[in-house]
């Protein structure tokens, strides 16, 4: 049986060099071993990157080419977009053990030396030198880059007390105390934020780079290190922060270009997949699919917002928190009003403010308008845009010869009558209230196909709010949830000035 054919059982069996030759066991370079493991998972039809969703066809394709050439690889993209999850993911990429002489600082195969302690226990035992075995998880090793990154931390220094202790010279190798990248021999490692780091500590990494040498205050000091270089980038970092020198980026084989999800459908897949809903009554929250889609657009609205700094990106974090948020909205109806059952409202999606306050970077423009009336805005375009996919928007059927199917409700809330949606509302009391108005009912189950009973309510409330969005009703914030008006009597409200009109305030 080969060295290749050996499971993992039989592997850790394995204690002493010798054993390891009689294995017929060959070394071979990290970036070989990536490769060959990957050419048997495509092979194998496998899939490497596991609940990485939207980048089938564009991202993962550019990754498996660059591991196939044994290239290092930055990944370049805005903030949320996976970059850091994909580098961990390549560790399955890796054997799920290697040996390693027992004691060795730098992981040292036992067949390939390259630190004096490592060559020095093999020479004194020979084929009796103690070898331990190396799972892939501990292959891997994360940095990211800082201003205050030394050289020192990433590369080593003269440790004058082991000088001292062992009472060698300085230009004793021993003396020598590694830095991470050393220390990482043998391993994936990625440094995260790549143009915060240093120009000059950029430099100290072109040798590494190109030649897989170091050198530490001096010696003369050759260790040919074996590692797989991943770096993330965000293309904001070039103009804002800092920049990556031109020689590192020349050094640096592949770069790779990331992107957020281009469907709300891939959105929702990664929601779905990186909510955390551990503990809550999911059982007892029904959420339509349209909640979903919503959320999904209120984060393509902020990536394409004159508010929102396009440059810096909006983290699929936003939907994610969202979501969360959402669920916590209903969760909390649940317990106030001690029921079984309950339906998400669109009134709930005010909860999800605070999960995008943190979540956008705003223009000038935008901080004078206010985070929180940004955020209140972005979920009003969210509603307009898949209001028009749901039910004729007002402007049509204006010019339809058939009529405003809206009449009955506009004229309901013109003879002075007003609606109040409350969060903590019983969901008894808020479908009564949405049964009030008149019309409201037919529009939804003439528009909207397929309509299950339990959504029906939720579609009346999405009717509202679209209507409010394309100015035929007036939507107040209220401390407990919305209220709808009609738009002129609002406006012409002399005992409310300022009714309808949201400014920061409203969100503290």
């Amino acid at each position: 049986m080969t060295y290749q054919q050996l499971k993992p059982k039989e592997l850790l069996k394995i204690k002493t060099l010798g054993e390891l030759k009689s294995s017929g066991y060959q070394p071979q370079s990290i970036k070989e071993e990536l490769r060959q493991n990957l050419i048997r998972k495509i092979k194998s039809k496998e899939n490497v990157f596991e609940g990485i969703w939207g980048f089938e066809d564009t991202v993962i394709p550019d990754i498996e080419r660059a591991i196939l050439s044994r290239h290092n690889i930055n990944f370049l993209g805005l903030r949320g977009q996976a970059k850091t999850r994909i580098a961990r993911m390549m560790t399955l990429l890796l054997d799920e053990y290697v040996p390693v002489v027992e004691g060795s600082e730098l992981n040292d195969d036992p067949m390939q030396p390259l630190t004096a302690f490592a060559k020095s226990l093999i020479t004194e035992k020979g084929d009796d030198t103690p070898v331990i075995w190396w799972h892939r998880d501990d292959r891997y090793t994360e940095k990211l880059a800082t201003p205050d990154v030394s050289v020192a931390d990433l590369i080593g220094d003269v440790d004058p007390i082991k000088a001292a202790t062992l009472k060698l010279s300085y230009s004793d190798e021993r003396v020598i105390h590694y830095g991470l990248v050393p220390r990482s021999h043998r391993s994936i490692f990625v440094i995260n934020e790549l143009p915060d780091l240093q120009a000059r500590i950029q430099v100290a990494l072109f040798n590494i780079l190109q030649e897989g040498d170091i050198q530490i205050r001096g010696f003369k000091l050759r260790l040919p290190l074996d590692i797989q270089f991943v770096f993330t980038a965000n293309p904001e970092d070039y103009t804002n922060r800092g920049s990556i020198v031109t020689p590192l980026k020349d050094r640096i084989e592949s770069q790779i270009i990331t992107h957020y999800p281009k469907t709300i459908e891939i959105g929702k897949h990664i929601t779905a997949q990186e909510a955390k809903v551990e503990g809550k009554p999911l059982e007892q929250i029904y959420i339509p699919e349209l909640m979903k889609d919503l959320i999904e657009q209120v984060a393509i609205e902020a990536r394409h917002s004159e508010y929102v700094d396009e440059k810096s990106g909006v983290s699929a974090r936003l939907t994610i928190t969202a979501f969360e948020n959402l669920l916590s909205a209903a969760e909390r109806r649940i317990y106030l009003n001690n029921e079984k059952q309950t339906v998400v409202r669109i009134a709930d999606l005010i909860g999800i403010i605070p999960a995008i306050t943190g979540k956008v970077e705003l223009v000038y423009e935008g901080e004078q308008e206010g985070a929180g009336l940004v955020a209140y805005n972005l979920i009003g375009k969210a509603v307009r845009t898949l209001f028009a996919e749901y039910f004729p928007t007002p402007e049509q059927k204006k010019k339809d010869k058939e009529g405003n199917p809206y009449v009955l409700p506009l004229s309901w809330f013109g003879e002075g009558n007003h609606l109040d949606i409350l969060a903590s509302q019983s969901d008894k009391e808020y479908k009564k209230t949405l049964h009030m108005v008149p019309g409201l009912e037919k529009i939804t189950t003439n528009f909207v196909k397929k309509l299950p009973d339990q959504e029906k309510e939720f579609y009346m409330e999405f009717v509202l709010h679209g209507l409010a969005e394309y100015s035929q009703l007036s939507k107040k914030l209220l401390d407990t949830g919305m209220q709808f008006k009609d738009l002129f009597s609002s406006m012409f409200d002399l005992g409310a000035p300022g009714e309808g009109d949201l400014d920061e305030d409203d969100f503290n």
